[in-house]
């Protein structure tokens, strides 16, 4: 188990970076009893700094891996999009090995900030690393 949070998305490169990092799991109270993830994103670039504080339920964990999944295979993503959570796009840039990211906070500041990562295909292990590591350190209880 680890010891502190831990980086569930680390995108990063060329001086920009979006990451979003786990701090532990947040027991809810009643009504809602099913405890949730705490964590925060961290967007870095030589010209913006930014955090945004957000929850994720199971279900955020099954559709980061889905989303994982799809973009091995080639395709864009949106991630948590239509959800009150930030939402989180990745775009391939086609033959060449860099994504935009871009995240959008609809809801409290009507932020958006897109940056340009590389992702190398070592990227993928090392996320579905990250996420197994999530799951084993606070696991959820699934409805």
């Amino acid at each position: 188990m680890a010891e502190g949070p831990i980086e569930l998305i680390r995108l990063e490169g060329d001086g920009n970076s979006v990451v979003l990092r786990i701090d532990g799991k947040e027991a809810r109270k009643p009504p809602v009893e099913e405890d949730v993830l705490v964590g925060e994103f961290v967007v870095e670039t030589p010209f913006v700094r930014g955090t945004l504080k957000t929850w994720l339920f199971p279900e955020d964990l099954d559709e980061w891996q889905q989303a994982l999944d799809a973009l091995d295979a080639g395709h864009d993503i949106a991630w948590r999009e239509g959800s009150r959570a930030p939402w989180l796009y990745v775009e391939l840039d086609g033959d060449d090995d860099r994504c935009r990211v871009t995240m959008r906070d609809h809801s409290a500041s009507l932020t958006t900030v897109t940056v340009t990562i590389p992702l190398a295909d070592a990227w993928f292990d090392d996320a579905y690393r990250r996420l197994d590591a999530v799951w084993e350190t606070w696991p959820l209880e699934e409805d």
